[in-house]
């Protein structure tokens, strides 16, 4: 037909790389990594609790090869995170935390001229556990208290929403309580 099609794979430019406390240091080069893979800089913000491990983590892959210019660290609060989504040169997100911050990233980035900026968000969610009759009582009352109160329940993973059937209700909730 006289066309040709390519598919051309390259990075999109700098992302904003915006991780948790609590998983400082697996969340943050897993968004790091992930970024600079597909060929982006990375503008790395780990929450302000954690910026000493986040440093420690930059200053390895620095020594591994990673460019200073492809790969830099800003820590601060949330109105730092907050200036660098805004600026204009970003072309890329990527966030985990609560989804109200992540609300306010998307709204920020849609206000934006320009190409859309996508943003890649993994917040808090409702994470379920179904136990049926065939489940041991002892094993969903150890499984329901490991699941939801482990970290604090501080997990994205946490167990939050607990279904159980009907006819062995009463005996798995007495178990658990």
């Amino acid at each position: 037909t006289g066309e040709s099609n390519t598919l051309r794979l390259h990075g999109r430019g700098v992302f904003v790389a915006i991780s948790p406390w609590n998983f400082p240091l697996a969340i943050f080069l897993g968004q790091v990594t992930a970024a600079l893979m597909a060929g982006n800089a990375v503008i790395a913000k780990p929450a302000e609790q954690t910026p000493l491990i986040a440093s420690e983590a930059v200053k390895l892959l620095h020594e591994a090869g990673i460019p200073t210019e492809a790969l830099r660290l800003v820590p601060g609060d949330g109105r730092i995170g907050a200036a660098l989504v805004a600026h204009p040169a970003i072309a890329g997100v990527v966030f985990t935390g609560s989804t109200e911050v992540a609300r306010s990233i998307n709204r920020a980035l849609a206000a934006k001229d320009g190409p859309i900026v996508p943003l890649i968000a993994e917040t808090g969610g409702i994470n379920a556990m179904i136990a049926d009759a065939t489940a041991l009582p002892e094993q969903v009352a150890d499984d329901v208290v490991t699941s939801a109160f482990r970290s604090a329940g501080q997990r994205y993973s946490a167990l939050r929403l607990l279904f159980v059937q009907d006819d062995v209700a009463d005996r798995m909730i007495e178990m658990i309580a």
